[in-house]
């Protein structure tokens, strides 16, 4: 089966330089503020409510909701027209086209456990189609961000580089991330999964957005998730494609909404690993 693999996301209206360079700051103000609020209850004792039900777990914490209420109000205070698609509280409306997308702590499991590949993901919209985004690892102070034109890496240093994906053609060649492989819910995931695994040369789990920037970065060739919502990769979704990424759902179709996502750095990677993915 051959794909024409190509970045999927609809060209969007351009800001004025003005409203790009305001967006811009605004979203890595978002990113500090929120770091704020979260760093103090990294590695501490912190209250952890189950939002899932049915014997699932999916936990949120008193960092989380701390942080997107603090992102909300500094929205509501210099944009107030934008819309707000957050991870703990419900949708607000807009009245202009723009919409910030927050999950204040991506990958809370690992945040519980104490492990540093969580992050604050901030992301916009203009209508559906992301126009920047930032990762950022308020611990480690690493952050990732693109404005839609090129990706960056600000290091723990504070040295800042521009961010591209690698060349990896060859699945065989392939370092392969997943979260968790309890991402794969169906006997169908879970064999899907494994026909790309299987053809990998490594995989490995536990990254959460972590290693989408990894992939940006040219660390990673490929991940492949499921169950993921909108407010898990509208953020990553410029910081790879403005590195030469990809990044779409198990068929092919854009991936602002979440579901079933593949990233790689490489279009052929991803052709062969959605021909896979859509293989019995």
């Amino acid at each position: 089966m051959s794909r024409d693999i190509r970045r999927l996301q609809s060209p969007s209206p351009r800001a004025s330089s003005h409203e790009a360079a305001l967006f811009l700051k605004t979203a890595h103000d978002l990113a500090d503020l929120a770091g704020t609020k979260v760093l103090p209850y990294f590695r501490k004792s912190v209250r952890i409510d189950n939002k899932a039900s049915n014997g699932l777990f999916d936990p949120v914490t008193t960092a989380d909701t701390a942080a997107e209420r603090a992102m909300r109000k500094h929205l509501a205070a210099t944009l107030p027209n934008h819309g707000i698609v957050g991870e703990e509280f419900a949708e607000l409306k807009g009245t202009s086209d723009y919409r910030w997308v927050l999950d204040p702590i991506d990958g809370t499991r690992a945040f519980i456990m104490g492990y540093p590949l969580w992050g604050v993901l901030v992301g916009l919209l203009h209508v559906d189609t992301p126009i920047l985004g930032i990762m950022d690892q308020p611990y480690t102070r690493e952050r990732f961000w693109s404005d839609g034109k090129k990706s960056e890496y600000r290091d723990t240093t504070g040295k800042v580089r521009r961010l591209k994906t690698r060349a990896c053609p060859d699945l065989s060649h392939a370092t392969l991330a997943s979260t968790s492989p309890d991402l794969f819910t169906t006997p169908a995931e879970k064999a899907a999964f494994n026909r790309v695994s299987a053809k990998a040369r490594l995989t490995r789990y536990g990254g959460d957005c972590y290693a989408y920037c990894l992939l940006a970065a040219g660390q990673v060739d490929l991940i492949v998730e499921a169950g993921l919502k909108a407010v898990d990769i509208v953020a990553l979704i410029p910081i790879i494609e403005a590195a030469g990424g990809y990044i779409t759902t198990w068929d092919g179709k854009p991936a602002i909404n979440g579901g079933r996502i593949i990233a790689s750095g490489d279009a052929k990677l991803h052709a062969a690993a959605l021909e896979l993915l859509a293989s019995k």
